[in-house]
Order: structure tokens, then sequence, then C-alpha cells
């Protein structure tokens, strides 16, 4: 099977739906002419012309509108922001409108639009272009949230989001675009709202989402050299949520920790640890576990963004922990 990389997959995903319906636009800044901010969009200009690959000015709250609006008219738009920290300049026609419309307009309106683009820490861009926004969006009934892992996933789950016929956030990271993975060369589709477990075991669950899968499996692969058998699951959609696979896998292992790249307060792990603890409390033996960041914002200097960040040493350290081994 053919490698490529996660941008190539994104660029893949929007340029099959494209073909398949004339429907689909992109819209967004530099998605055009620059061929996106994280050539994403490579080629969509040159094939699609400058109708249905729209570059925009500097100006989330109106090219947001824009969509919303397109969307209410019939067609299907693809909204890329720079980086998510940009949606909040946007987050009204997003949470108000886009979210909303359709029950509010007792299905008249049904909203098929994805807003993409990346989420959360990508190294020294201080705190204002560092935050994670997954549970943000996924606090909103009216959204659906998606967060691939990997480029396979990222091209399944992002042609599932064009063709589903409410609004989706898709979460990506500038630390993923050039992460390669194979991706098959004909047609799949992957299902919104369903896990995957990527690694069978029998110890403990480790259960994540997004870009910080790396260090899930880094993780899982020393804690399997010291005899620790851990099944890691990606969540891949936080909104809807997956429980029944992580339950199962719970009432298999007894142990959970959750990993993610988000601040503790009302965080996903949160809602995870909350439904664990309600509907599997009799097979649990040793207390839910979560890793967050540090509940600060994001530093600049190197060695505090090491702080800050969810650590691989960290993630063994709870899975001994909840195994009773330190």
């Amino acid at each position: 099977m053919r490698v490529i990389q996660f941008r190539q997959a994104i660029a893949e995903a929007m340029s099959e739906e494209m073909r398949r319906d004339e429907k689909v636009f992109l819209i967004g800044e530099e998605v055009a002419e620059y061929n996106g901010a994280y050539k994403a969009s490579q080629g969509m200009l040159d094939e699609f012309g400058a109708k249905r690959v729209i570059d925009t000015p500097i100006a989330e709250l109106g090219f947001s509108g824009i969509a919303t609006g397109a969307t209410m008219n019939g067609l299907r738009p693809i909204v890329e922001f720079m980086t998510f920290n940009f949606s909040l300049v946007a987050i009204d026609q997003i949470i108000n409108s886009a979210a909303k419309m359709n029950q509010m307009s007792d299905g008249q309106f049904p909203m098929p639009m994805v807003f993409r683009g990346p989420s959360s820490a990508a190294g020294q861009l201080g705190a204002q272009h560092s935050q994670s926004f997954e549970s943000w969006y996924a606090n909103c009934p009216g959204l659906k949230v998606i967060c691939p892992s990997n480029p396979y996933d990222a091209k399944g789950l992002l042609k599932a989001a064009i063709r589903d016929n409410d609004p989706i956030i898709f979460m990506e990271s500038e630390q993923m675009y050039g992460d390669k993975g194979e991706v098959p060369e004909g047609e799949y589709i992957i299902p919104i709202g369903v896990a995957d477990v990527k690694k069978t075991g029998t110890d403990v669950t480790l259960v994540s989402f997004g870009k910080i899968m790396k260090k899930v499996f880094e993780a899982a692969d020393k804690l399997s050299e010291e005899g620790i058998s851990a099944e890691v699951i990606d969540l891949r959609t936080v909104r809807p949520i997956d429980y029944a696979t992580v339950i199962e896998s719970v009432k298999k292992t007894n142990r959970l920790v959750i990993i993610e790249e988000a601040w503790p307060l009302a965080s996903l792990s949160t809602e995870i640890a909350f439904t664990v603890q309600r509907d599997a409390f009799d097979h649990l033996d040793a207390p839910v576990k979560r890793i967050c960041t540090a509940d600060v914002p994001m530093a600049y200097a190197p060695n505090l963004v090491e702080e800050f960040m969810p650590k691989v040493s960290k993630i063994i350290e709870e899975v001994r922990s909840v195994l009773y081994l330190k």
C-alpha cells in the first residue's frame, strides 16, 4: 500500500469529494494561491478554479458567516482556519448559527459544512496560538467533532464529514501534516463516532485522540518492555464519543488512563472518567487516572513548553500507579 503525508490525505479527501459533488467548495485564508498555509490544498485551485477554492481576507467571522449562509442555500462548504485559535473570532457563527440552525428551523435547514484546520500546541508558538478547543466545541449540541491521529483515519473521516448533513469540527495538527502513513488508493469512508482499538492489551486501557496518540504509542511500547500489556484506544471522534468501546475495554483490563492535550477543567477526559465510573464501576480495580496539560497558558520558553505538555514518562508513571507498582 502506498505511503503519503497527512496533508496529502487531507487534500485527497477534499478533492475527491469536490469531484463527486459540485456543491462542495473550500474557503479560507491562503487555501488557493498559496496551496494552503500547510499545503493541505495543494493543486486544488488549478483543478477546481477560483469559484470553488476561495482565498479570503483575514476575517474569520466574515468567511464563516458566508459559508454558513451558503450552506443554508444548499451548498456544502469546507471552511479552513489557519489555526483553531483564530476560530474564536468566528465562534458566534459556529455555535449560534451553524450548530443551531437545523433545530431552530425544524429541519428546514440541515447544515452540511466542515470547519477544519490545526488545533492544540505546535511548539514555541506562545499562549495565543497553542490552545486546544476540542472540549469547547464538543460541549455544543448540534456539532460533531473529529480529531484524527494519522493519514488513513484523516482521509476516511474527512470524506465522511463532508458527506454528513451536520456541521463538523475537524481538528488536525501542525505537527502532523508531515506525518506519513499507509492510505489506500481506492474509495473508503470511516464512520463518524466509532473509536479504534489500535493495540490490544490486558493490563490497562489507554484512551486518547489526535496527535498526542504518538506519545501514547511510545508509552505503550515502553510498558511492553516491562511486561505491561496496554490496550490503546484512539477515540477519533470526541462528539459523539464511542463510550461502548472504552467500557468494553475497561471490563477486560479493569484499569483506565486517559491522555488529553487540553486543560484539565471540563476536559473530555473528565467526561469519559465520569461515564466509566457510572457504567463500569464494578469492573474498576483502581481509580481512573487522567493526564492533561498544565492548567496555565502555554509559555514560549522550550523548557516550559516541555513541562506544559503530557509526557511519555507521566503516562508510564500513571500506568504503574493504577497497577500498584509504585
